[in-house]
């Protein structure tokens, strides 16, 4: 979208008025009124294409725009429909069934929420990927919630948090390296750089999260019901650990993602057809139309069914219908007129920071795109960071601290409406408990205001941090 610029930008204070506008009406038909998300989103589609032909744009231009826009998520929606294939693959082969199990044999401990968020947040190192730790692990602890009277909300908070801990310090995550990529800062230093807000909010998040797990230990009765139920699927064997090695595998050997879940896919798939879990007809059905249990147990079949193309559409149209209203936002100038007047009004160091922070989280609010999110205000706020002579690492911790996490909290998000429909529990109910995603923000803005950690142009090349005040 950073090639949408009109030729004439409208007036701050009417670009501020309609961008509040659609997005309260967004959050009342999504709060108030309990509304899918489509249905606003599509209303405030409308709206900004009378806007557009108000301020006399052919249809032709703000066509273009929506097209454009929905253009930027098409990676994310192929990666959706080969995660929703992962899903009921690894049903089918065991993979999920042996990762719920070994789940019960650690919740039947104390601390549940802050284990569920240390483990998801290995993972998502090891993975690189917040999609895919969801996915996997995410789903196997959500169906230990389900199985119990843990609390859904709090388990998916815990998940959410551990997946995006994960996606912002590995290495191997996309959005790690576009932060560093975009304002040209060495991937490790960028890392390094991040866990002066990283590390405390992981901390305290941890804190909370034992605070809030269950003091006594779970009905042993009650987990051993369900291991009973996973054992009398058939699902578990040896073999259903390989599609698991051979992810982390081509995650360490950097595969793509794209290749490395139709690798694993296939893979799954094959095990289960050599198994005879299905015939083979049946397995490649799956793939659209998920995977579905048939035990004797209920509530096993509810964990266990799961996964598919199909299952994916809702969030796929809901993404493609979000990013075409953030490209008439462009198209029409409403959020450019808004950076440029940012752009000419900062002047100290901490005010920059504190604006790169809300721009990152304004356009995470209004596009629902976190890659957009990094790339416009990297793009925004490169200059700025010179003149004030602040390196800058500084800039792209802050596109991560407020860009990267922020998403999955937004409701008609890319990452939102992933996460709202892999983990089953909607955005607005787990939004609370996303203790990382809700503490990096603020620790960023925090040390902005007080010059805290924040590092001199002078001093990129130099061992120590030296402190701006």
């Amino acid at each position: 979208m950073l090639h949408l610029q009109p030729k004439h930008l409208p007036k701050v204070p009417e670009s501020v008025f309609l961008l509040i506008g659609i997005i309260g009406m967004i959050s009342y038909f999504i709060i108030q009124l309990q509304s899918v998300p489509h249905i606003p989103i599509l209303l405030g589609i409308m709206v900004m294409l009378a806007y557009g032909l108000l301020k006399k744009m052919s249809f032709s231009q703000l066509q273009n725009g929506m097209i454009q826009g929905a253009q930027t998520g098409m990676a994310a929606v192929l990666l959706f429909f080969l995660i929703g294939i992962l899903i009921s693959s690894w049903m089918a082969s065991g993979t999920i069934p042996v990762l719920m199990d070994a789940s019960f044999l650690i919740a039947g401990g104390p601390w549940f929420y802050a284990i569920t968020f240390t483990i998801t947040a290995v993972v998502g190192i090891a993975l690189g990927s917040s999609f895919t730790t969801a996915a996997t692990v995410g789903v196997a602890m959500m169906g230990v919630a389900q199985s119990t009277d843990i609390s859904l909300a709090i388990t998916a908070g815990a998940v959410v948090s551990g997946a995006f801990f994960g996606d912002k310090m590995s290495p191997l995550s996309d959005t790690t390296n576009l932060a560093s990529t975009v304002v040209k800062v060495d991937l490790f230093d960028h890392i390094k750089n991040m866990a002066w807000t990283t590390v405390p909010a992981f901390v305290i998040s941890f804190i909370l999260f034992a605070i809030l797990s269950p003091s006594q230990n779970m009905s042993g009765r009650e987990l051993s019901s369900f291991q009973e139920g996973l054992i009398a699927s058939n699902l578990m064997h040896w073999s259903s650990w390989i599609p698991l090695g051979i992810l982390v595998i081509f995650t360490i050997c950097k595969v793509p993602a794209f290749l490395s879940l139709t690798v694993t896919s296939l893979t799954a798939t094959g095990i289960a057809g050599v198994r005879g879990i299905l015939p083979w007809g049946n397995l490649w059905g799956i793939w659209f139309n998920g995977y579905t249990a048939d035990t004797s147990n209920q509530a096993v079949n509810e964990l266990l069914t799961r996964g598919g193309m199909n299952g994916m559409l809702f969030t796929v149209s809901l993404v493609l219908l979000a990013l075409a209203l953030g490209g008439l936002f462009f198209v029409t100038g409403v959020i450019p007129a808004i950076l440029a007047r940012i752009q000419h009004s900062l002047r100290s160091a901490r005010s920059i920071i504190v604006s790169t922070a809300l721009t990152a989280i304004g356009v995470n609010i209004a596009v629902g795109e976190q890659y957009l999110s990094i790339l416009l205000t990297g793009e925004a706020y490169q200059d700025m960071y010179e003149k004030a002579q602040l390196a800058k690492k500084n800039l792209s911790r802050t596109l991560e601290d407020a860009g990267t996490v922020i998403n999955p909290l937004v409701p008609w998000s890319v990452c939102g409406v992933f996460l709202s429909g892999v983990l089953g529990v909607p955005v607005i109910e787990y939004l609370p408990f996303t203790f990382f995603c809700l503490l990096c923000p603020i620790l960023t803005i925090l040390f902005g205001i007080t010059g805290k950690t924040l590092t001199p142009k002078s001093a990129v090349n130099e061992p120590s941090l030296k402190n701006i005040n």
